[in-house]
């Protein structure tokens, strides 16, 4: 680690502080620059490395979420319509990811590609009559649209074998599947993707980061700034900085901080931990037999983040299967975090908030009660469902990351569970924060762009609009309605990142 990542002493006044050292920090911080290399920009991050928490390797799926498989972003409708929607938009906002990451490359203050993100298809896969009617439905409205054309769909044993053979092994002929695949799709490492821009921060741009840096309460001053409190965790060192804007980026933590905050905006906002396990395997064997990543339905009462998907991974070169998420339960907010976070969150503004949503979703308690007690052994047994002879040896349980659910206050119910990703700002636009999880680091430059639409809205219309369209030549534009736009993103993006579809 360079030595003035941990010996800088922070200015007392920047004109953007970001709190956090994930990927939604990097991104935004590395737009502003790009928007404005004169802005003071500093990056506070708790721990000693960049994307230790939700944006490392193993702390997620490494999906890169374009809709392709995921079913829950497909809702069949009461007439029996398929509504695609909600895919179209998932998939619009991957494809601006990947336009940025383009740039970066293009510009060369990132390199090589295959370290962060490789192709990979995506599948959807379904058991039973009712959910291959389902899914034939789903496929047909799909390839409808630009952003899904190519999706190809079998029901055919002979050509399962061919898309998942270690699926279809020891399974009998008779049995009723389907599948859908899409050669589109990608996995991603974006551990690997937020230290490349962090390094690019911390060696190309004005941009100051600080590892082992604690940001410990907002306090909004009479000119409109903001006085955030800063704990060296390494000196044991605290002081205060201003700053014009912030950005909480801070994962789990960005909820006790926007609460600190005192906006309007943050009243009745609660956060429900949620942890989860793997199962992985780096046998070879196994691996040579599954090139994909195949998602199915989520079973009664479980959260969309918990749909049964069988992956291929490929982090530092190096491949493996995954299959899960077995959730699991801990009041920590981060892996890095206290057992005391969520008692500590709990307060007069949201206590109506979170008894309503726990009230109304007794059922997924119950189901995350039998989750966190499920042995090895269990979870195996879930895996077969898949891997029909899959050997408890040739897998370990490895700890994913900890994510917190919105809970939003709610008129009818107290508070609702959400599943999503939402950005908050308030009214004058000097404070924004991120909360949420999937679809999360997939669509880390929507989200960051949205950001900047709501507090920067004049410069982006003006001086900063020629510098966006060149970093995201589709910006404003919907790929799904401009077919020969959506060809010229992708045919661009997959030059630049080097993918293999």
């Amino acid at each position: 680690m360079p030595d003035f990542l941990t010996k800088r002493t922070p200015k007392p006044k920047y004109d953007v502080v970001l709190i956090g050292g994930g990927i939604m920090s990097a991104t935004l911080a590395t737009l502003l620059h790009e928007f404005d290399s004169n802005l003071k920009i500093a990056i506070f991050e708790r721990l000693g490395r960049f994307a230790s928490e939700s944006s490392a390797a193993w702390n997620n799926a490494g999906t890169g979420h374009s809709a392709f498989c995921e079913l829950n972003y497909t809702l069949e409708k009461e007439d029996g319509s398929i509504d695609i929607s909600k895919a179209e938009n998932i998939a619009e906002q991957f494809e601006i990811s990947k336009q940025f990451w383009s740039y970066l490359l293009e510009k060369n203050y990132i390199q090589e590609p295959k370290n962060f993100i490789n192709s990979c298809p995506h599948m959807s896969l379904v058991f039973g009559k009712s959910d291959s009617e389902f899914l034939r439905k789903r496929h047909e409205k799909m390839i409808t649209s630009n952003l899904f054309k190519g999706m190809k769909f079998s029901t055919d044993h002979d050509q399962l074998r061919e898309w998942i053979p270690l699926i279809m092994s020891k399974r009998k002929d008779n049995e009723v599947l389907a599948a859908t695949k899409m050669d589109l799709g990608t996995d991603v490492n974006f551990g690997t993707l937020t230290r490349k821009m962090g390094r690019f921060l911390a060696d190309g741009s004005n941009v100051e980061i600080f590892l082992y840096h604690e940001a410990k309460d907002l306090d909004l001053l009479a000119d409109g700034s903001w006085n955030i409190k800063i704990k060296d965790r390494l000196h044991n060192h605290k002081q205060d900085v201003h700053a014009d804007f912030v950005f909480i980026g801070a994962g789990g933590y960005a909820l006790p901080l926007l609460d600190s905050s005192d906006i309007p905006e943050s009243a009745g906002y609660g956060g429900f931990p949620v942890s989860g396990e793997w199962l992985v395997t780096y046998n070879p064997e196994l691996i040579a037999q599954h090139h994909a990543k195949v998602y199915t339905q989520a079973t009664v009462d479980a959260p969309p983040m918990s749909v049964p998907h069988l992956d291929l991974r490929i982090i530092d070169g190096k491949k493996a299967l995954l299959f899960g998420p077995f959730a699991g339960f801990s009041t920590k907010f981060l892996k890095e975090g206290s057992y005391l976070d969520l008692p500590e969150s709990v307060n007069f503004k949201n206590i109506r908030s979170l008894f309503g949503a726990w009230w109304h979703n007794l059922p997924l308690t119950q189901y995350l009660v039998r989750q966190v007690a499920m042995t090895k052994a269990q979870r195996i047994q879930h895996l077969r469902e898949f891997v029909k002879d899959a050997n408890e040896e040739d897998w370990e349980l490895k700890i994913a990351g900890q994510r917190v659910q919105i809970i939003k206050k709610d008129d009818k119910l107290g508070g609702k569970l959400e599943f999503g990703t939402e950005v908050v700002v308030n009214k004058n636009g000097t404070i924004a924060s991120l909360l949420g999880a999937s679809p999360g680091a997939s669509t880390a430059v929507f989200a960051m762009m949205q950001v900047i639409e709501k507090c920067f809205p004049e410069k982006l219309e003006n001086e900063w609009k020629e510098k966006l369209l060149e970093i995201i030549p589709s910006y404003g534009q919907k790929l799904s309605e401009n077919n020969d736009l959506a060809e010229k993103v992708r045919n661009y993006t997959k030059e630049k990142l080097e993918l293999e579809y």
